[in-house]
């Protein structure tokens, strides 16, 4: 094994397509796509990685001055905020923890009924959790690198997820079983992401999938054929999330160039770009009634913006650290957003005040979803936990 040209650690690592240097699964999740540059050689070519290896035939010359000119970016990974003692309101709501993986929580998403939870990892499983029980009911393996994004079907029936392998996976939420798998098999080939997928979203009547990409775009998948529909093109980094207006006609993106992007989800064009953010955007989600989006950035900001217009609304403060996750409830009342400050905050759309701050994990918060019911949310953290908040 060689060395991370990030987190100078010795682990299996992703060779760059811009330079020599490979840089590991854990940096390119939480690094590499909101700034695409090696910091070795600060060479800003894309950031994307070349085919992914089976083995560990890679190799790296980076010198020790160039190692050491990095070495204080170890922090970001190896020194976990201080544990702090959870706040009375926090206990109050704080319902179950699910000490879930062995390694970093990426993606949280709730299943209609309530009852189950899915969770995305960089040990690169997606695991099914009964809420009631706080058991594990089935691993879903597959992917070769981090899991970065789930989501369920409408139905309930199925799961998808996103990964660092450049793959989609749609997976049976009862048995386990992989049913199908998106991807481009070749870097050349002319469908499948030539990237690592961060984000992942279906479309209300359960016909198809969106994806965004560290290739910079966003895809659009048949579920029933597996066939790549369109390709939306014009993010100038790596897009990061992405979300779908309930009527099933628009697309909505957030990428590192600190834009969010509204797509026709039939013709692929561009409708618009929404810019007000300072630094790159984490997290987009949709209003129920598709009035309104939000969207999380590196800035530490909520943005509400308005869908028609397309103007901003208004702005909200309060975390320490960049917004890694937003949700929305479905009554559309409040917005949940998720930050590496190791909270996570309930806001009013109404008075755009902050309502609750949720102080439970010991690590950044990465990953936030609401109930159907609006009673739940659940949050994932690189603490390796997910922990359910009952609102109620």
């Amino acid at each position: 094994m060689q060395t991370c040209c990030v987190c100078l650690d010795e682990k299996v690592l992703i060779p760059l397509e811009t330079c020599s240097h490979g840089i590991c699964s854990k940096c390119i999740v939480h690094v590499f796509r909101a700034d695409p540059r090696c910091p070795l050689c600060r060479d800003d070519g894309g950031g994307r990685s070349t085919d992914y290896r089976d083995d560990d035939s890679y190799s790296s010359d980076s010198d020790s001055s160039s190692e050491s000119s990095v070495r204080e970016q170890r922090d970001l990974f190896d020194e976990a905020p201080q544990d702090e003692p959870v706040e009375e309101l926090s206990r109050q709501y704080l319902n179950q923890t699910l000490v879930v993986y062995r390694d970093w929580v990426n993606a949280v998403s709730v299943f209609p009924n309530n009852t189950r939870i899915v969770s995305g990892s960089c040990d690169d499983k997606v695991k099914i959790w009964d809420v009631a029980s706080s058991t594990c009911l089935c691993t879903l393996s597959g992917h070769r690198y981090s899991v970065m994004a789930v989501a369920v079907f409408p139905d309930g029936q199925r799961v998808v997820s996103g990964s660092i392998d450049r793959t989609v996976k749609i997976w049976d939420a009862e048995s386990g079983a992989c049913l199908r798998t998106l991807s481009g098999k070749k870097r050349k080939t002319l469908s499948g992401h030539d990237g690592a997928v961060y984000a992942v979203a279906v479309f209300a009547n359960g016909s198809r999938i969106v994806s965004g990409s560290g290739d910079f775009t966003v895809k659009i998948w048949d579920v029933a054929s597996g066939a790549e529909l369109c390709t939306m093109s014009g993010h100038s980094r790596v897009v990061s999330a992405v979300a779908v207006f309930p009527d099933c006609t628009k697309v909505v993106s957030g990428s590192g160039d600190s834009t969010v992007k509204i797509w026709d989800a039939e013709s692929g064009a561009e409708r618009c770009t929404l810019s007000g953010h300072s630094s790159y955007v984490n997290a987009v989600a949709v209003f129920a009634n598709g009035s309104r989006i939000v969207s999380g950035s590196g800035d530490s900001t909520v943005k509400i913006w308005d869908a028609e217009s397309e103007q901003e609304l208004c702005t909200f403060t309060g975390h320490s650290s960049q917004v890694s996750t937003v949700a929305v409830s479905a009554d559309d009342t409040k917005v949940v957003s998720g930050s590496w400050d190791g909270t996570v905050k309930i806001w009013d759309i109404t008075s755009g005040a902050c309502l609750h701050t949720l102080s439970g994990h010991s690590n950044d918060v990465t990953a936030v979803a609401v109930s159907a019911d609006g009673a739940t949310v659940v949050s994932g953290s690189r603490d390796k936990t997910v922990k359910i908040w009952n609102l109620e």
